[in-house]
């Protein structure tokens, strides 16, 4: 971007401009490196003879003029622009590069056919990228695109087209005006894509029958896995639901999704067509998880178009209003409208794990962030921004009723509705509507860091019954905030083999100490569930009976949203050292069977495998690791033949297998005999390099077999498959050769993520340890070099391992001291060392 927006500057900008409209062209046909931009923006300044600037990233100006003036091409990315009229023109042509890091216009090369593919990717300031812009979430503007593609493309944007007429370089496509929009949102999509036709049409609202015509989009080598009707289906049951919910219909005309090669994201939200991560393409055989993950983005970026693209944040500060309420919207609308009804169960133990981790580094944040610049911003897309966020306010729906929330929501889209808003213009429609003052919650609950832990005191008379009960509240020492919570208390007897809910007691918790007096004089029963049903946010532990029913019997839990508060019960206490972690695997392996919810399945089975290979101590681990695979084998065989279950178990122990036994049985699924253990299974591309990953990383195969293996599946995602093999080869040299490949700075984003994690399998220790300092090393050259997406993946992915021998946190102090780097770079090392501190503790306990 260019020289990074502080917020000071995008308010001087915004008290001063008022952007009517940008007409964009762009010339596609010019080669592979760079395309034509012309851009003319006409805008109004509140000043008139004061000056600003517009920006243009990575191009070559060949023609900058304001009101028929000329201008210097400008530096760092940005034009000046002085002597501002009243009512100004602004007119800018450049050729601009092709972006091969996701930012910008983003060109790929399909190695299956040797098609080109481009998509757009702005969010937060890189429409700078793609043409001459003041790139600014509260300066909306309308937009009309003119495309110029060869022959054979389609081309899509936000709108739909109102024209294509043949021309010399292949064909012109015209787009009809967008709304307003702010820039990050504007949309390109071209090239030879598989495109799938369909339509929504219904009366959602009682006031006549509306159309949204729909289509999904994805590369021809992709079609024969494209599973369009799922996608629509999903698509039309998320209209019906978002439509009624909020009391106003789809905004934008048409919804085009197109699933795109290389997105560095899981979707964006771009208004009219949203794009999506090609994961989403399932090429070989993926388990109801997935399914259900990719239901929930659709549902994710659908809620956008209300809560995002139709009322817009002013600044970043805002990003939560935005991706809390998408992440808690998806969880509603598919309980009620799809399919999944336990997603809130997916919620509970999946995404909130990732908040509680999020909130308890040194680096938390509050939910309503304090964004100081676009630098900042780009590393607050975490889990603070969008499961801590949706928690909370699924919290605050369980404290006033889903129907008061959505009716505020009403207000506050009827209000807003094609312009900007703030936690203040929320705040005030939640507080008309509930006829309460919000400003205690937003301090309590928006305004603060970390999490509260929340437990049960009570006593026991005699005959077993509670003679006193109340709920204790503590927070850490760094983040002393107690929170009034709304809370369940729910009390489980084992009854005819089930764990089952005898009584509920809903109710506030405030303070350090809340009483339940509706509590006393019930029976104590086997299990008391604090939080249940998930309504708040707050770490849990349970009294020492609570916790051996759950540790001895969590598969016996009847209601699986308590299963599911349960089983991140128990991981937090894996987290805090407080739960061994192979203690922790055997329960996953004797309670998993019961798991109904493929999302919470599979999320157990990978902490599983994650917590013996990173948290069980090095001359612990080879054991651990053997009876974990032997209990994942046993339990695939077990399984009905080519079912979810068996292949996200089969998966599980590919990841986990180290004996020779194990070993070889891999082998044989990867020979054309297979093997009589697993049948059922079908081994297709995807789980043919999972299978030659371990068998890689364990000494059993080598580069020859890895380069058989991406003769065989020559895709971008075999490419990147072989590069994570080839980074695993359990020898100095191949280490050597991987790291040189990261550090080059060449290779795409996602293949980069791959190889590091082959880089860092968790046996390989003692064969990554050279690399530690290298690491501090290759961050202080590169992050004012590398683009801003390569820097954020290596720092994040290449940190070394706690079980490395150098001291981490003091090579950390060092670099922070030396190479005073920028404050979101600076985040990201804490991060790594903050973890490496906690997986020490795990492995000293």
């Amino acid at each position: 971007m260019a020289g990074n927006l502080t917020r000071d500057e995008a308010a001087e900008r915004s008290r001063l401009l008022t952007v009517h409209t940008y007409a964009v062209e762009l010339d596609l046909t010019t080669g592979p490196d760079t395309f034509r931009s012309a851009t003319v923006v006409r805008f109004d300044a509140s000043r008139p003879g004061a000056s600003t600037f517009a920006e243009l990233f990575g191009a070559n100006v060949l023609e900058a003029s304001l009101n028929g003036a000329a201008l210097p091409a400008g530096q760092n990315g940005r034009i000046t622009l002085p002597d501002l009229a009243a009512e100004n023109t602004l007119r800018v042509v450049a050729d601009v590069d092709y972006s091969h890091t996701g930012q910008g216009l983003h060109r790929f090369t399909d190695p299956v056919d040797g098609r080109v593919y481009l998509h757009s990717q702005f969010a937060t300031a890189d429409a700078q990228r793609m043409f001459a812009c003041f790139d600014q979430p509260d300066l909306k503007a309308r937009y009309e695109f003119t495309v110029t593609a060869p022959a054979d493309w389609e081309v899509v944007s936000n709108a739909a087209h109102t024209s294509v007429e043949e021309v010399a370089a292949g064909r012109r496509w015209r787009f009809a005006p967008t709304d307003v929009l702010s820039t990050y949102l504007a949309v390109i999509v071209a090239g030879p894509y598989h495109v799938a036709t369909g339509e929504y049409r219904n009366d959602p609202l009682g006031t006549g029958e509306i159309v949204i015509p729909l289509r999904a989009l994805c590369r021809q080598s992709l079609a024969p896995h494209f599973d369009a009707d799922e996608i629509l289906d999903v698509t039309r049951r998320g209209f019906d639901f978002y439509q009624a919910a909020f009391g106003m219909t789809y905004p934008f005309g048409k919804y085009d999704q197109a699933f795109v090669p290389e997105f560095n994201l899981g979707a964006m939200e771009n208004p009219g067509c949203v794009t999506f991560t090609e994961t989403y393409v399932f090429r070989s055989r993926v388990t109801d998880a997935e399914h259900e993950r990719r239901a929930s983005t659709i549902l994710h970026e659908m809620a956008h178009m209300w809560f995002g693209d139709l009322v817009t944040m002013q600044w970043w500060d805002d990003l939560w209003l935005n991706e809390s309420f998408a992440t808690y919207a998806a969880a509603l609308s598919q309980t009620g409208a799809t399919r999944w009804t336990d997603a809130w169960g997916t919620f509970a133990d999946s995404a909130k794990a990732r908040a509680y981790r999020q909130d308890q580094l040194s680096t938390t944040h509050p939910i309503a962030a304090d964004i100081p610049d676009i630098r900042s911003m780009e590393v607050n897309f975490d889990a603070i921004t969008y499961q801590k966020g949706a928690s909370v306010l699924k919290q605050l729906v369980a404290t006033i009723g889903q129907e008061t929330f959505l009716a505020a929501l009403r207000r506050y889209f009827a209000r807003h509705a094609w312009g900007t808003a703030t936690l203040g213009d929320l705040l005030a429609a939640l507080t008309d509507e509930t006829g309460r003052d919000m400003s205690g919650w937003s301090a309590q609950w928006l305004e603060t860091t970390g999490p509260n832990t929340l437990r049960a005191d009570f006593t026991l008379d005699e005959s077993g019954a509670f003679s006193s009960f109340a709920i204790v509240q503590s927070a850490p020492e760094g983040h002393p905030t107690l929170r009034s919570h709304r809370i369940a208390i729910g009390l489980y007897d084992d009854q005819a083999g089930e764990i089952v809910r005898r009584r509920r007691v809903e109710l506030d918790v405030q303070g350090p100490r809340t009483q339940v007096p509706a509590l006393l004089g019930q029976a104590r029963g086997d299990l008391v569930l604090v939080n249940d049903d998930d309504l708040t946010y707050a770490k849990v532990r349970l009294d020492e009976t609570s916790l051996n029913t759950v540790l001895s019997s969590i598969g016996r839990i009847s209601d699986p949203l308590a299963q599911a508060v349960s089983w991140t019960v128990i991981w937090d206490l894996v987290r805090d050292a407080e739960l061994s972690p192979a203690r922790y695997a055997e329960v996953v392996m004797a309670g998993v069977g019961s798991v109904s919810n493929a999302s919470v399945r599979r999320t157990l089975l990978a902490q599983a495998v994650f917590a013996v290979k990173a948290y069980v101590p090095t001359a612990q681990r080879p054991a651990a690791l053997t009876e974990l695979a032997d209990g994942l084998l046993g339990h695939a065989v077990a399984a009905e033949p080519g079912s979810h279950e068996q292949l996200a178990l089969v998966r599980a122990f590919v990841a986990a297998a180290s004996s020779g036994g194990q070993l070889s049985v891999l082998e044989e699924l990867l020979s054309d005999e297979g093997t009589g253990l697993l049948v059922g299974v079908v081994v297709d591309a995807d789980l043919r390099w999972s299978l030659l990953l371990r068998l890689v990383a364990t000494g059993r195969a080598g580069q020859e077999r890895i380069d058989a293996e991406l003769a065989a599946d020559p895709t971008d995602k075999g490419r990147q498959q072989a590069a994570a093999c080839s980074a695993a080869i359990p020898s100095v040299e191949a280490k050597t050769a991987a790291w040189q490949e990261f550090v080059a700075g060449e290779q795409p984003l996602n293949t980069l993520r791959w190889a590091l994690d082959g880089f860092f399998t968790a046996e390989h220790t003692d064969l990554v340890e050279g690399w530690a300092q290298a690491y501090f090393d290759v961050l202080t050259q590169v992050a004012d070099v590398w683009p801003s997406e390569r820097v954020q993946t290596f720092a994040r992915g290449a940190y070394p391992p706690a079980r490395s021998q150098a001291d981490l946190p003091a090579l950390t102090e060092q670099y922070l001291a030396q190479a005073q780097p920028p404050a979101w770079l600076r985040r990201l090392v804490l991060e790594g060392r903050d973890e490496v501190v906690r997986a020490r503790l795990i492995l000293a306990g």
